[in-house]
């Protein structure tokens, strides 16, 4: 019998070395797209992705502050705390295509399977980018709250396109353009590009997930807005908080009806 999307799904949340899950993710998206994988979900997804033993994960509240990447150790801190986010993005795309996948048409396979590809290229450039300014991925702690965020949500496909795609990655639009502008003016041109295809690429992943929000709460008879702001307020622990890159947001289709209402002044 082929593979079904959801054993595909499974081996990359399994898989625990950075190399292994880049491999698993790109041998998935790869699979799916040239047919080779049954729209079948078959499997459970399991509660937490499978960790190497480094980076050490840590609370939020006990990592280190971040600093602005002036220094060149400041600039590797940086980009181990973004590669550690990308790759928990990897888990987070294939985890929503193994578990909610079966409650949508085709087309969010197609979707979080492209967005799942990205987020490991991203990683995989980051992670290149750490080794070429001597250091590596697992060398600094990080810390596990963007699984946290998918454990709270792992019940309701709404919920969890709520907040993952739509709060935490549209916080990514916000930020990376003033981080983007630190590594300039330091002349890390090389930094720099990789982390302006993460902005472009992030775009259109908020896009996707703001989109399948809509289109389930379409099929349900919910208001797109409210209902997005009665998951953030039950679901997301943090605060809304300015500035917004509202540019970016209004080109994932996130406009200010959403966040305006309950973001903190």
């Amino acid at each position: 019998m082929t593979r079904s999307v959801a054993e595909a799904a499974r081996a990359v949340l399994t898989a625990a070395e950075p190399l292994a899950k880049v491999k698993a993710a790109r041998a998935a998206a790869r699979d799916w797209r040239l047919g080779r994988l049954d729209h079948r979900f078959d499997v459970a997804m399991p509660d937490r992705p499978a960790r190497p033993e480094r980076p050490e994960l840590l609370p939020p509240n006990r990592m280190a502050r971040r600093g602005k990447g002036g220094s060149e150790r400041g600039r590797i801190a940086l980009i181990h705390a973004l590669a550690h986010i990308e790759f928990a993005a990897i888990d987070l795309a294939f985890d929503a295509v193994g578990r909610f996948g079966g409650q949508f048409p085709r087309g969010f396979t197609d979707d979080w399977m492209h967005v799942g590809a990205d987020e490991a290229m991203h990683f995989a450039l980051l992670d290149r980018r750490l080794k070429q300014l001597g250091s590596h991925y697992g060398a600094m702690p990080a810390h596990d709250g963007l699984w946290d965020a998918a454990a709270t949500t792992a019940h309701d496909p709404l919920a969890r396109l709520a907040v993952v795609p739509m709060v935490l990655e549209a916080r990514g639009l916000d930020v990376t353009p003033a981080t983007i502008a630190r590594f300039e003016a330091v002349g890390d041109i090389a930094t720099t590009r990789i982390l302006t295809r993460i902005l472009n690429d992030e775009i259109r992943h908020v896009r996707a997930g703001t989109i399948w929000f809509e289109s389930a709460c379409e099929q349900h008879g919910f208001v797109p807005e409210t209902t997005w702001q009665m998951f953030v307020r039950t679901y997301f622990r943090g605060l809304l908080k300015p500035p917004f890159n509202d540019s970016a947001r209004d080109s994932a289709g996130l406009t200010r009806g959403y966040y305006g209402p309950i973001a903190v002044p």
